[in-house]
């Protein structure tokens, strides 16, 4: 844990446990960092190889993400932050049944305690799906005394979940909506035009594939997105339309959709692309202090979680490379969830867009200017804002009830 974080966040969890499938033996972890009003927020991952650690991690960083959102004059009410994690392979033919029999072992926290929904390896509709199979009336039922209006609320969610932009959901669009705005937020404080600039996307999933679409309708180009299968280039930008339309519920681009003069590459070759922007949108620690040496872009957001290892980010700072944070650039998708079901929004694309950009820009803008101040780095800044919020949160709603 670095100072920074010490500063904004308590050492210890509220709640840290391990399941074990009865069935296929496969772990499961939970985290609950705080409760805001009794309640805490995070999404469930399933990757094969996740941690405990990672997951307590994740989980402080939802908490970060929450208080960085938090509007006195907002409808939502931050939450405390929480994460899942199940230690399978989303492929693996038995990876539903693990999720339901996770989802049931975890009922009672789910039901009073911890809202969650899609992350890494799993979409909305199957957590849905495999919840409605483990008995629990929704996967964020635990907010529902906390609304005015529960039905109408819920209502709502359930209107901008239907809501499909150009083919994709509203709900898939919102957190690369984020990313891009903070990518575009940096460019725009270093008075570099968006048109032309290149941008390298690891992952082509659900933020990944949302980022992309954002930057390139902003005249990014997007030269070189990386799969389970490899990375495909081109210097002139790839047809991102294409490619999203190509893709399938994990991200993986048909390559049968390629143009002749796509060309591809190594799965890692998005590291060291020919590019202005690296986005880095699907595992946690991908860069490494042996590899960002390979990195000559300039900015990195983080839209994954914990993409950049802090021994990386360390070398990468001195080498004159930001490191924009995940707890900053990928909290769009967990806030436009509270915005929508408290009120702040209804269920329009352009009024949901308009919110994100407009709340995101202030933020990223908020950090930056801090880390200029302070001469210190973006995440050292966002941890600075979150010290200054929780105690005002903790002093309003309380930690724990």
């Amino acid at each position: 844990m670095t100072p920074e974080t010490a500063t904004a966040l308590p050492h210890t969890p509220l709640i840290s446990l391990t399941w074990t499938d009865h069935v296929t033996g496969r772990q499961g972890h939970l985290v609950i960092d705080r409760l805001v009003r009794g309640v805490s927020s995070g999404g469930l991952r399933m990757r094969e190889g996740c941690t405990l650690d990672e997951v307590a991690g994740l989980a402080r960083g939802m908490t970060m993400k929450e208080a960085l959102h938090y509007d006195p004059e907002g409808r939502y009410i931050p939450l405390g932050g929480a994460k899942g994690g199940i230690d399978c392979d989303p492929r693996d033919p038995e990876a539903y049944g693990v999720l339901v029999r996770y989802l049931r072992a975890m009922r009672p926290h789910i039901e009073r305690f911890w809202t969650t929904g899609e992350d890494l390896g799993l979409t909305q509709d199957l957590v849905d799906r495999a919840a409605a199979e483990a008995g629990l009336v929704s996967s964020i039922q635990a907010v529902y005394p906390l609304l005015d209006d529960e039905a109408a609320a819920r209502r709502r969610l359930a209107d901008a979940f239907a809501v499909d932009v150009d083919g994709i959901g509203l709900d898939e669009l919102a957190g690369g909506c984020g990313v891009a705005e903070s990518v575009l937020t940096a460019l725009d404080r270093a008075g570099v035009p968006h048109a032309g600039t290149r941008v390298s996307v690891q992952g082509f999933g659900t933020m990944g594939g949302a980022t992309a679409r954002f930057l390139a309708r902003a005249g990014l180009k997007i030269v070189a997105v990386a799969d389970v299968k490899g990375t495909i280039v081109h210097p002139d930008g790839l047809d991102v339309e294409a490619l999203l339309a190509a893709r399938d519920a994990y991200g993986t681009v048909d390559r049968a959709a390629l143009r002749a003069d796509d060309r591809e590459l190594p799965g890692d070759a998005w590291l060291s692309a020919d590019a202005d922007v690296l986005v880095p949108a699907a595992v946690s620690y991908a860069v490494d202090a042996g590899n960002q040496a390979g990195i000559t872009a300039r900015w990195i957001a983080e839209a994954a979680n914990m993409p950049v290892l802090p021994e990386a980010e360390d070398l990468l700072a001195a080498r004159g490379i930001t490191v924009l944070p995940d707890v900053v650039v990928n909290s769009a998708t967990n806030a436009w969830w509270w915005w929508t079901l408290f009120g702040d929004i209804g269920a329009d694309p352009d009024e949901a867009f308009a919110h994100i950009r407009r709340s995101m820009r202030a933020l990223v803008e908020q950090v930056l200017t801090r880390a200029e101040r302070d001469g210190t780095t973006p995440r050292a800044a966002a941890h600075g804002v979150v010290a200054d919020r929780l105690p005002v949160i903790a002093a309003r709603f309380g930690w724990y009830a």
